[in-house]
C-alpha cells in the first residue's frame, strides 16, 4: 500500500472481509459449475447442486428445517414480508440504524415502517419498542447491525406476549450468535446477505431462514415465479398450496459455488475478526473520553465493527479527522474510520424517500392507501428518535477486516491515544 493524498500511508486495509478468504477453493467450485454447463440451480447438463449444499449447511449451521437461497439480502426482505402476508393496514416495527432494504421491503409490500428508537447497542430500543407494538403490529424487524445483537431476549419476549412475527436481519452479522445460540435462529424468519461488504460474499447473494413449512413454500414461490417446482425442475401450476406472485430471485450456481466455499471459512474468519475486535476496543476503550458500544453478549457478535462514542459532536468529528489525517483509513476505494454522520443511508433521517414519504408510484402507494390511514402522523424526519440522534452525532465506528494485523491494530490504537490526548480527550 503507497501513501495517498493526506500523506500518511493507510493503516486500514479494504473493509471487504469475505473478500480476503478467496483462494483456490472457490475458483475450483466456480470451475466445476461452468465445466457441468449448469449455472441454473433447477435444471441443466450436470447440475453440481451447490446451492442444496449451501442451503443445507446454513440449516445445519442455524439448527433450521428450511433455508432458502436467493440473489439478495434487499430480495430475502420482500420475500419475508411475502412469507408472513404483510400488505395494506400492517405496520412493521423498524429501528432507526438500519439499512434502505429494510424500509424498502416494507414499503413494497404496501405495509408501513414505524420507527423504533435504539439503545447503546445500536440495536432495538426493548423499551421503545414495548411503547409503540400495537393492533396494526404485523411483525418486528430486529436488525443486527455491525455485527452484534442488541437485548435479544426481550424483543423476543415482547414479540411472543403480543404474538407479532420476528424476523431477523442478519446480514451485517454472519457467523454471530447471542448467548451461544446462533443468531438467524430466533425470529419465525430470518434473512442474510452475502453482498460484497458482508462477511462471506458471492459479490451479491441472500439467504432465508424458518422453521414452517408453510413459510417455506410461500418463501420458495415468491423467490422464483410464484409457484413450486417438480422433482423435475420445472414449473408446478397444479399445487395450489403456495401460489404467490414471484420475483425472480432466485441465486445461481455459480455464486452458490463461491458461498459453499466461504461457509467453510467462516468460522475462522470470525474468529479472527473478534481476535482484533477486541484488541482495538480493548485499547480504544481505555481513553478517558471513550464510551464503546454496549453489548448484550460481549463474547456474541463477529467482530466485523468496533463503535466508539464521544462526549458531543464537536469531539468526534474532531477525532476521527486527526486520526484519518494520521493514517487510520483505507485505501481511496473504501470507507471505513467514519463518523455516523458519513453513515449515508444507514441511518434513518437519511433516507430521503422516507422522510418525504415517497411512494412506489406517482400516487404515493402506500402512503395513500386507505388501509394506512392509521399512520398518517408517523413522521420519519431528524428528531424523530431521540436517543438514536443523539448516538449518531457523538459516535464513529471501525470496520475491522480480517487481514489486519495485530501490529497495525495496535498502531491503529496508538494513533487514537496520540490524538486523543492532544484534543484534550486522552
Amino acid at each position: 500500500m503507497t501513501k495517498d493524498d493526506a500523506g500518511a500511508l493507510p493503516l486500514l486495509p479494504y473493509e471487504w472481509p469475505g473478500s480476503y478468504l478467496y483462494g483456490e477453493e472457490e475458483v475450483a467450485a466456480v470451475s466445476a459449475v461452468l465445466r457441468a454447463r449448469s449455472p441454473f440451480r433447477f435444471y441443466g447438463h450436470d447440475l453440481q447442486h451447490y446451492a442444496d449444499r449451501l442451503e443445507a449447511a446454513y440449516c445445519h449451521r442455524l439448527g433450521r428445517k428450511h433455508c432458502l437461497a436467493v440473489n439478495s439480502g434487499t430480495a430475502a426482505l420482500s420475500i419475508a414480508m411475502t412469507m408472513l402476508d404483510v400488505g395494506p393496514g400492517d405496520e412493521v416495527l423498524v429501528p432507526g440504524y438500519l439499512w434502505v432494504s429494510c424500509l424498502a421491503a416494507v414499503i413494497r409490500a404496501g405495509a408501513i415502517p414505524r420507527l423504533v428508537d435504539v439503545d447503546a447497542t445500536f440495536t432495538l430500543d426493548p423499551v421503545d419498542l414495548e411503547r409503540k407494538l400495537g393492533e396494526r403490529t404485523k411483525a418486528i424487524l430486529v436488525v443486527h447491525m455491525s455485527g452484534a445483537t442488541g437485548h435479544l431476549d426481550r424483543i423476543v419476549a415482547s414479540a411472543r406476549e403480543r404474538g407479532v412475527a420476528l424476523i431477523e436481519d442478519v446480514a451485517q452479522a454472519n457467523g454471530a450468535s447471542f448467548r451461544g445460540q446462533p443468531l438467524g435462529s430466533f425470529g419465525e424468519v430470518a434473512i442474510f446477505s452475502f453482498q460484497y461488504n458482508k462477511a462471506i460474499t458471492a459479490g451479491e447473494g441472500g439467504l432465508v431462514a424458518c422453521d414452517d413449512d408453510a413459510l417455506y413454500r410461500r418463501a420458495f414461490a415468491a423467490h422464483d415465479l410464484g409457484y413450486p417446482r417438480g422433482d423435475d425442475g420445472r414449473l408446478d401450476t397444479d399445487d395450489a398450496s403456495a401460489q404467490v406472485w414471484g420475483q425472480g430471485s432466485r441465486m445461481s450456481e455459480v455464486s452458490a459455488a463461491v458461498l459453499c466455499a466461504q461457509e467453510a471459512k467462516l468460522d475462522a474468519l470470525v474468529g479472527r475478526m473478534r481476535a482484533l475486535q477486541r484488541r482495538i476496543a480493548a485499547g480504544l476503550g481505555a481513553i478517558p473520553a471513550a464510551s464503546l458500544r454496549a453489548t448484550a453478549d460481549p463474547d456474541g457478535g463477529n467482530g466485523s465493527f468496533v463503535i466508539v462514542t464521544w462526549p458531543d459532536e464537536a469531539a468526534c468529528r474532531g477525532i476521527v479527522e486527526a486520526t484519518r489525517r494520521a493514517g487510520v483509513r483505507p485505501g481511496p476505494l473504501g470507507l471505513n474510520n467514519v463518523t455516523f454522520a458519513e453513515w449515508g443511508l444507514h441511518l434513518y433521517y437519511n433516507n430521503v424517500s422516507l422522510v418525504a414519504k415517497r411512494g412506489t408510484n406517482s400516487r404515493g402507494y402506500p402512503w395513500t392507501d386507505p388501509a394506512n390511514a392509521f399512520a398518517s402522523a408517523y413522521g420519519y424526519g431528524k428528531g424523530s428518535l431521540p436517543r438514536a440522534d443523539d448516538l449518531f452525532a457523538r459516535s464513529h465506528l471501525l470496520a475491522v477486516p480480517p487481514s489486519l494485523s495485530e501490529a497495525d491494530a495496535d498502531a491503529i490504537v496508538e494513533v487514537f491515544e496520540v490524538e486523543a490526548r492532544r484534543l484534550g480527550l486522552g
